[in-house]
């Protein structure tokens, strides 16, 4: 990203990455069709976002991805957006992945990340007990003695991923990462007003865990992961934004009425006028968070705020 007297753009590089992401998703990405199925994600589209290597975006080289920065990302996700791409790209990608490469030992990066690179993984992150905004005095799945005891819902794509990053309560809150395979773990799918994601409740009793980073940590861990996230997401909600600002626009223009264009009356001019205005708001506030994201700035915190 090029930032000149806090006006920021993308470099030409990124853009050829846009354009790049815009034509794969316009020819592969088809989410009526799994919403009208019964898969719960678009795996052609997984397998094919794979091997051009987006899951590995930010993941080093030495771990099998593409070493590049939180810009690209933001450039990838917004096309994400505008796509309404079936794939739980968020939860792995945005969540997981940053989880690990935030607090992640070095032999958990070697275990997890080439993994998630090939999109031969998928994690989820899991928060959530119930209905209401977490707080550190609502967890209370237990983690003792590396066993996870309690549940956690909703699961954003925990029906479909492979292990989780799971909050829970040890003494203070801390991290620790779950094979959703393993013995102690029972999920099933759970309905939610989002059609386009698959959600989960997840129940341990007696499962092995993991510890990620420090103990005690996992509360200023997790909003340092999920201000990271809420930028990458900001610029999927941006993409989607911008995608149904033209769809409405070009209705305007072709949609005839008393032999004009229903675009040349001054009401409808109003409301894509107020959509234009909010969209690029949004705009303004997502790119201030990828500036703060890419260049790990302190105000990040104020930033991701901003991009919500």
């Amino acid at each position: 990203m090029i930032v000149r007297d806090m006006n920021f753009d993308f470099s030409d590089e990124q853009n050829l990455l846009r354009d790049q992401a815009a034509r794969f998703l316009g020819d592969h990405a088809a989410p009526r069709a799994i919403l009208d199925g019964d898969a719960a994600f678009d795996r052609d589209l997984w397998r094919g976002m794979a091997e051009l290597g987006w899951m590995g975006t930010t993941i080093p080289e030495a771990h099998g991805g593409l070493g590049l920065g939180h810009e690209e990302l933001c450039v990838i996700a917004e096309e994400l957006g505008r796509a309404l791409a079936p794939t739980p790209f968020s939860s792995s990608v945005y969540l997981a992945t940053e989880a690990i490469l935030l607090a992640g030992s070095d032999a958990q990066k070697q275990t997890y990340l080439p993994k998630l690179a090939r999109g031969e993984a998928i994690g989820c992150f899991a928060i959530a007990e119930g209905v209401g905004a977490p707080t550190p005095k609502t967890i209370a799945v237990t983690l003792a003695d590396g066993k996870l005891h309690g549940e956690k819902q909703p699961v954003a794509d925990g029906d479909v991923a492979d292990f989780a990053v799971v909050l829970a309560r040890s003494g203070g809150l801390s991290l620790c990462i779950v094979d959703l395979d393993a013995a102690g773990v029972v999920r099933e799918t759970v309905p939610t007003v989002d059609p386009t994601r698959s959600h989960a409740r997840i129940a341990f009793d007696d499962a092995n865990a993991a510890p990620l980073g420090k103990p005690g940590h996992g509360w200023a861990l997790t909003g340092e992961i999920f201000d990271r996230a809420a930028v990458l997401i900001a610029f999927e909600q941006l993409g989607g934004a911008q995608a149904c600002l033209d769809m409405a626009v070009d209705y305007a223009r072709n949609r005839y009425a008393f032999g004009r264009p229903i675009g040349s009356f001054q009401a409808i001019k109003h409301k894509l006028a107020d959509v234009y205005i909010a969209t690029e708001i949004a705009r303004s506030n997502a790119y201030y968070g990828a500036w703060a994201l890419a260049s790990g700035a302190a105000d990040l915190p104020v930033a991701a705020a901003a991009a919500r």
